[in-house]
């Protein structure tokens, strides 16, 4: 099959080499920007690093220039010089500066608070926008009512809404979730109600010729159709809430790799600052994987013509994971951090025994 063709398909042979080329593209194309914009900065003894500030009423404009024109004549004196990257940084010299982070920034716990901090906030975002869309998605009076209202929200300026949430709940970590909760909502609930109202009428049908009643069409035909929607869009979410878990740790800087990205750019530290955007990609791409492994085994009508032995032991993990989260989140002064983890090492090790019997009965299976 010819690579040019449109919409052509690609072999796992295929995809793999192309994506190691393209990787190796990616980085020459880097490498070889960064060297375009390097710039040779001169050696010199006595150079002042730093001019005295604008608002320093203690020295005068003539006595600014003068430093400016001794440091003019030190650097068209010098006779060696040393590449700078002040714009792009090489990925060799990025590569390297997560020693320091790790060393000197913790960029660990950083990291941990971060995404601690987004699942808070989706948590928080879902308990509210799930009951709510069904109610707007379900009932007509309520869609008529505030529909609108909600449609209308999608269309705020989030981040220029930071100082009201500092008024609502201060500068600590309840501000922060609160912000980035309120920023998935706005975009979440709307997509939900779209979501009921998608569902197909042959299955609703069913239900009524069936005999349910209102509760055993909305357990039995709703919740699943839209929670195998949802999933997807909870995915594409994932990009906006790190942009607002980073516009939020900007506001108080008291950890988290948002204010670590702002410290490292006020002091020029380009290359630190990139090693940490680089970071918060791979955790992107990371919550990606999680949320779609999610959706295989918790809607696993979506992929599967038949359940596979082992799936139950898969869903009891991920919603024994999931139920811990929201205690933590919900109540979290009662549920130790090591109740959390015990609850992690329970529930992978369930996964783990489901994932082993489903490639069991795959393997049986061909």
């Amino acid at each position: 099959m010819s690579l040019l063709k449109l919409r052509g398909e690609l072999n796992a042979q295929q995809r793999i080499i192309l994506a190691i080329l393209g990787g190796i593209i990616t980085l020459l194309i880097w490498w070889a920007l960064a060297e375009a914009l390097a710039q040779q900065r001169p050696v010199v003894s006595g150079e002042l690093k730093e001019l005295p500030s604008t608002f320093d009423t203690s020295i005068s404009q003539q006595q600014r220039d003068s430093i400016l024109r001794q440091d003019s004549i030190l650097q068209s004196q010098a006779t060696s010089f040393v590449k700078v990257y002040p714009i792009l940084p090489p990925p060799l010299k990025v590569i390297r500066s997560y020693q320091g982070l790790l060393a000197q920034d913790e960029l660990v716990g950083n990291t941990s608070r971060s995404i601690w901090l987004n699942i808070q906030g989706y948590i928080w975002a879902l308990i509210i926008a799930l009951p709510l869309g069904f109610v707007l998605g379900l009932i007509p009076l309520f869609r008529g009512l505030f529909s609108r209202q909600i449609d209308a929200l999608r269309y705020l300026p989030l981040s220029a809404l930071t100082s009201l949430f500092i008024v609502w709940f201060g500068l600590e970590d309840t501000m922060k979730v609160a912000f980035l909760a309120f920023g998935i909502l706005v975009y979440l609930l709307p997509v939900i109600v779209q979501r009921i109202q998608e569902v197909e009428d042959v299955y609703v049908q069913t239900a009524f010729t069936l005999s349910a009643t209102n509760w055993q069409t909305i357990r039995s035909v709703y919740i699943p159709a839209v929670f195998s929607k949802v999933m997807e869009d909870i995915r594409v979410l994932t990009a906006i809430s790190w942009t607002y878990i980073i516009i939020a740790e900007l506001l108080n800087r008291q950890g988290g790799i948002g204010g670590l990205i702002f410290i490292k750019s006020k002091m020029g530290q380009i290359d630190k600052v990139f090693a940490i955007l680089l970071l918060i990609i791979l955790i992107g791409f990371i919550q990606d994987r999680i949320f779609s492994y999610i959706d295989k085994r918790v809607c696993p009508h979506k992929y599967l013509k038949y359940k596979l032995p082992g799936l139950q032991e898969c869903q009891y993990g991920i919603y024994f994971i999931l139920l811990m989260l929201l205690a933590k989140t919900v109540l979290p002064t009662l549920i130790p951090s090591m109740a959390i983890w015990a609850a992690l090492l329970v529930g992978l090790v369930m996964i783990c025994l489901g994932e082993l019997r489903i490639m069991g009965a795959s393997k049986a299976g061909k």
